[in-house]
């Protein structure tokens, strides 16, 4: 699993109950950093030809590729039944059709040896939907005993029950944009949000982004670093120049947004890296009224990837693993394509 955040490669070895698919364990987990040179590459592949991009999608290919094989060693796993891979989403533009996730299958399942499932989000934006989020598949049937599962990644994303339907959409931008900001001073991320707590709040800033048209859309609806380049960016930069300014105002706008979401008393299973910022949870701990449920350090940072290994095995035995009612796709459907070596 490789996020918008660009935090690295996140591996997981998962152990699934085909049966009673509540009863799972997370074996072995790393988490891979980018190198300098591939963050580069990724941070600039939104404008490359569609040339570079199939070169790139071989070549990054060969990267999971080498790192899966690693984990591998490195664990002594014997047992594989599959690799399910999400690649990274270099365009996401589902209003005009358009997704894509690199990282080669074939690639990964010939340098492997093992199958592969990945290319999960392609069909559902043929049939019409957003192509995210994907994960609430996973929250409905591994996490139902929670009322909201919102994830704090590269953007914030939500899914719950709604009477007999999973609903879930994109919130807000999150680490996509603090960590922009806090690579400005030379840090990869504001650690546990003391740059955004020692910042003034700017009023005027804030209310702006909360006014942004996205906002006043229903579900299902989905963001991408196109949206945050054209609407974000330039807002801030326009309006706010100090980096700790920027930072406390935008983990505003992040509790504000994630508040409006939640109702009172119910339960809350957080999950993401933004759940490290210490600043940003108390923020939204005060400006909400739910319940935050405390888990592992474990299930916090790899939720998602445990999440796509199911999304892989309900493929591989042909169950629906992307719901209309989340993507607003024409229909349920079983997606992923897969790859043998």
């Amino acid at each position: 699993m490789s996020g918008t955040s660009l935090d690295g490669l996140d591996l997981v070895y998962v152990k699934l109950n085909t049966q009673y698919y509540q009863d799972f364990e997370i074996i072995h987990t790393d988490t891979v950093p980018y190198s300098e040179k591939w963050k580069t590459i990724l941070q600039k592949s939104i404008d490359f030809s569609e040339n570079d991009l199939t070169k790139l999608d071989i070549e990054y290919g060969r990267l999971l590729a080498d790192h899966v094989s690693d984990f591998i060693e490195k664990y002594a796993i014997t047992k594989i039944d599959f690799i399910a891979s999400h690649g990274h989403t270099v365009l996401h533009q589902p209003e005009k059709g358009i997704t894509l996730q690199i990282g080669n299958g074939q690639v990964l399942a010939n340098k492997t040896k093992h199958k592969v499932v990945c290319d999960f989000r392609s069909q559902d934006v043929a049939l019409g939907g957003q192509g995210a989020p994907l994960v609430p598949v996973g929250d409905a049937l591994l996490f139902s005993k929670y009322d909201y599962c919102i994830n704090l990644g590269g953007f914030s994303n939500v899914s719950c029950q709604n009477h007999e339907e999973r609903i879930a959409f994109d919130i807000c931008p999150v680490n996509i944009v603090m960590n922009f900001y806090a690579s400005k001073l030379g840090m990869d991320y504001d650690d546990n949000g003391v740059l955004a707590s020692k910042g003034k709040l700017n009023h005027r800033l804030l209310e702006k982004l909360n006014q942004l048209d996205y906002y006043k859309k229903k579900h299902p609806k989905s963001l991408g670093l196109e949206w945050v380049q054209r609407e974000i960016f330039p807002l801030i930069d326009e309006m706010e120049a100090d980096v700790s300014n920027i930072l406390r105002t935008f983990v505003e706008h992040v509790a504000i947004q994630i508040s409006k979401i939640i109702e009172k008393d119910l339960t809350i299973l957080f999950t993401g890296g933004g759940v490290f910022n210490s600043f940003l949870m108390s923020r939204i701990r005060i400006l909400s009224l739910g319940k935050v449920v405390k888990v592992s350090n474990r299930l916090v940072n790899y939720k998602e990837a445990l999440v796509f290994s199911f999304l892989g095995l309900l493929k591989i035995k042909n169950e629906i693993n992307c719901l209309k009612s989340v993507t607003g796709a024409h229909k349920n459907h079983v997606s992923g394509v897969v790859f043998y070596p």
